[in-house]
């Protein structure tokens, strides 16, 4: 048996960094205090290899209407294609925020950890300076 224990949304981490873009989408967050979240990356994500402490990214929790975006910046690294040339996006600071997202997040990195059993993996704790929201429903990968 595979175990689900959570539901997992779609949200977008994305940001400039010495004028490259760079997004991807991660299952594995979660607001970690009121004003606090945590992420999950891969060790394979060239978007989480390249979020540093200080950093100011984009955090999107994405719409039920917005399944274009999770394939745009889910497939591929951004090292190799502009995955945001067809997605409509604002720039705030560095954070690259998805237009018409339930949640949009501007964090600013306060450390990326490495912990015991997922080394490679960036675990990224940021701190939400701030954030608009509506009361669209959001996307959800388990369903």
């Amino acid at each position: 048996m595979k175990l689900s224990a959570f539901n997992y949304g779609a949200n977008a981490v994305s940001f400039i960094k010495n004028e490259k873009k760079y997004g991807m989408i991660c299952a594995w967050a979660m607001q970690a205090d009121y004003d606090k979240v945590l992420m999950l990356l891969g060790a394979q994500s060239v978007t989480g290899k390249n979020i540093s402490k200080g950093d100011i990214i984009g955090v999107n929790a994405l719409n039920v209407n917005q399944q274009d975006v999770v394939e745009a910046l889910g497939d591929g690294h951004s090292d190799t294609a502009d995955k945001f040339k067809n997605i409509k996006h604002t720039v705030k600071e560095s954070a690259i925020l998805i237009d018409d997202a339930s949640n949009r997040m501007i964090v600013e990195v306060i450390d990326v950890l490495h912990l015991e059993g997922i080394e490679q993996d960036n675990l990224i704790y940021g701190l939400i300076k701030s954030f608009e929201s509506s009361d669209t429903k959001k996307y959800s990968l388990s369903e």
